[in-house]
């Protein structure tokens, strides 16, 4: 009995090895194509360029330009830069690359990260969206203050230039006599401040449609998500370095301006010994970042999985330190010139006393070289060096004027400063202070 026949290969019921090869090579192409295809799912940056200024644009804000040079001023200038970077290399990069990561490789937002490693860690994602909530709150504020601003600089004299005149008794306004015209517009004008906090005040309808549109121009901004928040980084990340090159050029061209560079750079190390600097150089690190946040996990997770993140996080933090520098440059150059005229009002106040010594007989040996008869015209360098030698014989109507001791006064206290403005003298009280952080 003869056995039946084999079915042959036409009819496709036996594969031969290269047909099997291909036939596993087509699953994987299948599979791979299904995970394009869960990955597409999810929007994109048009460009790297995009991905990079809204990283930049999320990280760089008040804690660069306004906190930052507060803190150098503070702790010692170069000192603090220093530890700052040091804590920047070892604490914040390493973390701004772990939020990147996250973000890149679950391609989620901060709550699905954290759902995605543990289902129990999900409170951290609602957590970080409603830090993000509470901050978007003053900082909506902060810009309908800008906004206000913005608007009434538009006039001319400025506002907060001169003190108002009462209508009625056709004098100066004497609460903003006895303050200025800049805390006076601050507190009575754009705040219309109460005298005390039990004290709600009247409705502001001005500072109220300044904050209304500030929330109007974040709605209009993210309305589209990254399609429509892209474009307006093109404009918000790139503006604010304008600015601050501007202000820098014309600060650089102010009489005393080098000397706040040096007073910047120059490192004082023994501040290292106070824990109080270290912990501020760590804050700064995490406030500047913005690690904790959620957005650069959201923002992260619009990338490709295979995007070299390793270079993001180098050059995102790189850009946020050398923006606090460029800030801090802006604000030192301005207090070397206010420094530098407060000294030479000093070196003219004391030349004008040491003229009228002259003219009355007393011992002519301590005279100075220069000339007493124009106090304006002497150089900061020649007093010193002339009070240095003569100066404890007159006795203490004779001060000298240091310019480093000028550039020091504003950050000789540990705490921010508290701008207060005399309350109004029908009760007799004062309002409450406004903190600047």
């Amino acid at each position: 009995m003869e056995k039946p026949p084999l079915p042959s290969d036409e009819n496709g019921s036996v594969l031969t090895e290269s047909q099997s090869d291909m036939a596993l090579v087509s699953a994987d192409d299948e599979g791979s194509a299904g995970a394009d295809g869960q990955e597409d799912d999810r929007p994109a940056w048009d460009s790297k360029l995009q991905y990079v200024l809204a990283q930049v644009g999320f990280s760089v804000g008040l804690g660069n330009v306004w906190r930052f040079p507060y803190l150098c001023h503070q702790n010692g200038g170069g000192a603090f830069m220093l530890l700052y970077v040091m804590l920047l290399l070892i604490i914040g990069v390493p973390l701004f690359f772990m939020e990147l990561a996250a973000g890149q490789s679950i391609r989620q937002g901060s709550i699905g990260v954290w759902k995605h490693i543990s289902p129990r860690l999900a409170g951290i994602g609602y957590s970080s969206c409603m830090v993000c909530f509470f901050v978007a709150l003053y900082y909506n504020v902060i810009i309908a203050w800008s906004l206000f601003y913005m608007g009434n600089s538009f006039q001319y004299p400025l506002p907060w230039e001169q003190c108002p005149v009462d209508m009625i008794s056709n004098q100066t306004v004497k609460e903003c006599a006895a303050s200025s015209p800049t805390s006076y517009f601050w507190f009575r004008k754009a705040l219309d401040i109460s005298d005390s906090i039990d004290q709600s005040g009247e409705f502001n309808p001005i500072m109220t449609g300044c904050l209304l549109a500030a929330w109007a121009i974040v709605c209009l901004a993210m309305i589209k998500g990254i399609k429509s928040s892209a474009k307006v980084m093109y404009f918000s990340s790139v503006f604010p370095y304008a600015v601050l090159i501007c202000f820098l050029i014309r600060g650089l061209m102010l009489d005393g301006a080098i000397d706040g560079i040096k007073y910047m750079f120059y490192p004082k190390v023994e501040i290292w010994g106070e824990v109080q600097v270290w912990r501020q150089a760590a804050t700064q690190v995490f406030f500047a970042l913005g690690l904790g946040y959620g957005s650069v996990i959201a923002y992260s997770s619009y990338n490709p999985i295979h995007n070299n993140c390793h270079r993001d996080a180098i050059m995102v933090s790189g850009i946020n330190f050398m923006t606090s520098v460029l800030a801090s440059l802006v604000v030192f150059v301005v207090l070397g010139f206010r420094a530098k005229n407060i000294a030479l009002d000093c070196v003219a106040t004391n030349v004008a006393r040491m003229a009228e010594m002259a003219q009355t007989g007393s011992s002519q040996h301590w005279r100075p070289l220069f000339n007493m008869s124009d106090p304006k015209s002497v150089v900061l360098q020649d007093y010193r060096q002339w009070y240095s030698s003569y100066g404890s014989l007159l006795g203490s109507n004779i001060t000298d004027c240091d310019l480093e001791r000028e550039m020091s006064k504003q950050g000789s206290s540990r705490d921010p400063p508290k701008l207060t403005l005399p309350s109004h003298p029908s009760n007799g009280r004062e309002p409450h202070g406004l903190r600047i952080f």
